[in-house]
């Protein structure tokens, strides 16, 4: 029987390689500084490619979407407490309940329902 060789023998497929000659050729490690702004530039990367197919797919209809609710919000708001317009609605008992929620949102509302308006406002979609 043969005695099994070293372990240097065993493994003839093993490469070894300086080490300054690794830092300089192939993938960037990890832990070096090389390694972290590649780690950036891709994270950059994907960021912008998945912006790209936000704004092609669905950006104009989250973008419609956000002005339906403005809409909803400043009606609801209009039904609610338009007696500050003069519009009596509702009885100002339920929107005295009502006000502490509304608070925060009253002076954005009032500048947008008494805003000047003209026809682009009205028909601002695209045409297609």
């Amino acid at each position: 029987m043969r005695r099994p060789a070293s372990p240097r023998e065993a493994a003839p497929d093993r490469i070894e390689v300086n080490p300054s000659a690794a830092a300089s050729a192939g993938p960037p490690l990890l832990g070096s500084p090389r390694g972290t702004l590649w780690l950036e530039s891709l994270g950059r990367f994907a960021k912008t490619i998945g912006e790209m197919i936000y704004g092609a797919s669905i950006y104009e209809m989250v973008r419609d979407l956000n002005k339906e609710r403005g809409m909803i919000e400043r009606l609801f708001i209009l039904v609610v407490f338009g007696d500050v317009l003069g519009v009596p609605i509702l009885p100002p008992y339920y929107a005295l309940r009502l006000l502490p929620y509304v608070v925060p949102s009253i002076n954005r509302w009032r500048t947008s329902m008494l805003r000047e308006r003209d026809l682009t406002d009205l028909c601002d979609q695209e045409i297609s």
